[in-house]
C-alpha cells in the first residue's frame, strides 16, 4: 500500500520464537507496538520461519526483536524504510557461536521515487508560469501588442479603420481593439492588490492540501506537536489576513457614509451566514437523506472564521475613523507605539482573553487527567492518558457540545492510535484564532496609519515579526516537544498564534513589496481566488466528490494519481475565479 514496505523476517533460532515491535520517530514518547509474532525454525530441517510484515515509510522507525519464551531483548534496529521496497530481516546465531544472535537487514527491491511526480510538477508549472512571463512581457512591446489585439479583433479594427467620419456609432459603440490595449496597460490600482494575493495563496494552498496534497505525508496536518510546513499552516495564514482585512474594510465603509450601527448590523449578519454555512458543508448529507442532531457537527472551519470575525470586526469597529489628525500633538503617543497605544482597550480584552484560554488549560480539572495537560493521549506518554487527547480543550467541548457533535477522527488517531473524538476547531483554540485575527488587525491598522509610506509600513512589518518571533522562541524553547507551550494546530496553542503570525507578518512583507511597491508582480493567479474566497472555499468542500474535481483512479495507491488529480482540481479552482474575475462576478456575504 501506499507509504509502506514489506519486510520479511527469518528466524533462524531453533529453539526460540520472537516478537517483533516498531516504534516511530515521530512518535513522542510512545512505547514500541506490536507488528507480528516470529515462531522459532523448525529444527529438524534448519528450515527458518518467515513473517512478512508491512511496514511504515513516511518516517525513521525503530525496530526491536525480542525472545518470546525468554522475554529477552535481541537487537535493535533503526532504519528508514522506502516505499514500496522489499526487504529481509534475518535474525541468526553467529558463526562461532552459541549465543549472540546477529540481526541482518538487507534490500531484495529498491523501493521506489515517490517524490518524483512532485519534481515533475513543479518542471510542468514553471514551464506555464515562463511562458505566461514571456508573454506578458512581449506583450509590453507596442507592436506586439497591437498586432495581437488586431488578430484578436479582426472586424472591429476594420470597422473602427473604415468608418467615416461623423458616423454615429463611431465614439459611442465600445471598441473590442481598445479594450484588448486597456488589459495589457498599467492602470492605476485604487485596492491592495497584496491582501488579495496573500488571502488567495492561502486559500489555494488550503483547496490543494484538503483535497488530498497527493497524499504525501508532509501535505498532511501534523498528528500532535510538530513542525510547521507550509502548506498545512494555510488555515491561520487565512484567519490573519481576515484580521488586517477587517481594518480596512470598516474603514471603507464608514468612509463612504455607512453608520456604525449599520455596520455593526452587517457584522452580526456576516458572522452569522459565515457559522450557518459552516454547519452545512461540515455536514454534507447531501446524498443521505435530512440531517440529523444526532451526530451533526458544530466546529468547523467557516464557524471559527464566523465567531472570530464576529470578535475582531466588533472590538475594532469603535476604533475606526478616530483620525490622527484630530488628536492633539501633546497626546500624541510616541512614534514606535502609533499603532498600540491609542488602542489600548482592544489590547487589554486580547490579553484578558490569552489570560483565559491559559488558566482554562493549565487550571481546570481534567477527569483522569493530569493538570494541565496538552499531550495526545492514546499510546502517547508510554499510554498512561489514553483518554486525555487534548486535555481541557478536548475536555470542553465534549462536555459542552457532546462526543457525537465534534470532529471524530481527529490527526492523531493514526499514529498516537487515539479512541477518544477530539475537535481541532473547537472551542478553547477560538480564543486564540481570535488572536491570530488581532494580529492580523495590527497589519491593516499599520497600512492605514502609515497610508503610502512604503518603508514604514514594511519595518513596522519586520518589528512585529521579531517580536512574535521572540516570543515563540520563549514559550517553545525552540523545541518541538520540550517548550513550556509547543506548537500545536489541533490545540491551536499560543505558540502556534505567534509563530505563524511570525511567518505571516513577513510573507505579507514580501508580497507588498513585489506586488504594491514595486508591482513586479500583479499577484496572478491568486489575485484572483483571493477575490472570491467564499465562494471557492465553499464551492471546493460542497464539489469535492464530483467530477471534474474527482474520478476513479487506476491505481488509488499511486502518489503520482492522487497528485494528478488533486493540483488538476485545484488548478480548476484557480481558473473558475479567474473568469468570474472578469466577468466581474464577487460572491459577498
Amino acid at each position: 500500500r501506499m507509504d509502506q514496505a514489506l519486510l520479511l523476517v527469518h528466524n533462524a533460532l531453533p529453539a526460540e520464537g520472537l516478537r517483533l515491535s516498531a516504534l516511530s520517530a515521530a512518535c513522542y514518547q510512545c512505547s514500541p507496538q506490536l507488528l507480528a509474532f516470529i515462531p522459532a525454525s523448525n529444527g529438524s530441517s534448519r528450515r527458518a520461519s518467515t513473517a512478512a510484515v508491512a511496514v511504515d515509510t513516511q518516517h525513521p522507525l525503530t525496530l526491536q526483536l525480542d525472545g518470546f519464551s525468554e522475554n529477552r531483548a535481541l537487537c535493535k534496529i533503526h532504519y528508514h524504510f522506502g516505499e514500496s521496497g522489499n526487504y529481509s530481516l534475518e535474525v541468526k546465531i553467529q558463526s562461532g557461536s552459541t549465543q549472540t544472535v546477529s540481526c541482518d537487514l538487507r534490500v531484495n527491491e529498491d523501493p521506489i521515487n515517490s517524490y518524483r511526480p512532485i519534481l515533475f510538477a513543479f518542471l510542468v508549472y514553471t514551464g506555464i508560469l515562463a511562458l505566461v512571463i514571456a508573454g506578458h512581457l512581449l506583450m509590453k512591446i507596442d507592436p506586439v501588442r497591437n498586432w495581437v489585439c488586431k488578430r484578436l479583433n479582426p472586424r472591429e479594427t476594420e470597422r473602427v479603420i473604415n468608418s467615416e467620419p461623423g458616423s454615429p456609432n463611431r465614439e459611442d459603440s465600445p471598441s473590442s481593439d481598445l479594450s484588448c490595449q486597456r488589459l495589457w496597460s498599467s492602470i492605476p490600482r485604487q485596492r491592495l492588490r497584496s491582501l488579495d494575493t496573500f488571502r488567495g495563496l492561502s486559500l489555494i494552498i488550503m483547496v490543494f492540501v484538503n483535497y488530498g496534497g497527493g497524499k504525501y505525508w508532509f501535505f498532511k496536518h501534523e498528528s500532535w506537536n510538530g513542525k510547521l510546513h507550509f502548506p498545512t499552516a494555510s488555515s491561520s495564514r487565512f484567519v490573519f489576513i481576515m484580521g488586517t482585512s477587517v481594518s480596512l474594510s470598516l474603514s471603507s465603509m464608514l468612509r463612504w457614509g455607512s453608520s456604525k450601527k449599520k455596520v455593526l448590523l452587517k457584522i452580526l449578519w456576516r458572522s452569522f451566514l459565515l457559522i450557518l454555512l459552516g454547519i452545512v458543508v461540515v455536514n454534507p448529507n447531501y446524498c443521505l437523506g435530512p440531517l440529523s442532531w444526532d451526530n451533526l457537527r458544530i466546529p468547523g472551519v467557516l464557524q471559527r472564521l464566523g465567531f472570530t470575525y464576529l470578535v475582531v470586526a466588533a472590538l475594532q469597529l469603535p476604533f475606526t475613523g478616530i483620525a490622527a489628525e484630530n488628536v492633539p500633538v501633546s497626546c500624541m503617543p510616541p512614534p514606535a507605539l502609533q499603532d498600540i497605544l491609542p488602542y489600548w482597550p482592544q489590547w487589554v480584552f486580547i490579553l484578558t482573553l490569552e489570560a483565559i484560554w491559559l488558566c482554562l488549560t493549565f487550571l481546570l480539572p481534567v477527569p483522569g487527567c493530569p493538570r494541565g495537560y496538552l499531550g495526545p493521549g492514546g499510546i502517547g506518554d508510554f499510554g498512561k492518558y489514553p483518554n486525555c487527547t487534548g486535555g481541557a480543550a478536548g475536555y470542553i467541548d465534549r462536555l459542552l457540545l457532546g462526543e457525537k457533535h465534534i470532529y471524530q477522527h481527529p490527526s492523531s488517531s493514526v499514529l498516537y492510535q487515539t479512541k477518544m473524538p477530539y475537535d481541532p476547531e473547537g472551542i478553547l483554540g477560538t480564543i486564540n484564532s481570535t488572536v491570530m485575527a488581532f494580529l492580523g488587525l495590527q497589519a491593516g491598522k499599520i497600512i492605514l496609519l502609515y497610508k503610502d509610506q512604503h518603508k514604514q509600513i514594511m519595518s513596522r512589518f519586520f518589528i512585529w515579526s521579531i517580536v512574535m518571533g521572540i516570543i515563540s522562541a520563549a514559550l517553545t524553547k525552540c523545541s518541538k516537544n520540550e517548550g513550556f507551550i509547543p506548537i500545536n494546530k489541533n490545540l491551536w496553542s499560543i505558540s502556534y498564534v505567534t509563530t505563524l503570525s511570525c511567518f505571516a507578518f513577513i510573507l505579507l512583507l514580501l508580497i507588498y513589496y513585489l506586488v504594491d511597491v514595486k508591482r513586479l508582480w500583479s499577484g496572478a493567479p491568486f489575485f484572483y481566488p483571493g477575490m472570491n474566497s467564499i465562494l471557492v472555499y465553499i464551492g471546493h468542500e460542497v464539489f469535492e466528490n464530483y467530477f471534474p474535481f474527482k474520478w476513479k483512479m487506476q491505481d488509488s495507491q499511486s502518489h503520482a494519481e492522487h497528485l494528478i488529480q488533486n493540483l488538476t482540481a485545484t488548478t480548476l479552482w484557480v481558473l473558475i475565479s479567474y473568469v468570474l474575475y472578469r466577468k466581474r462576478i464577487f460572491w459577498k456575504i
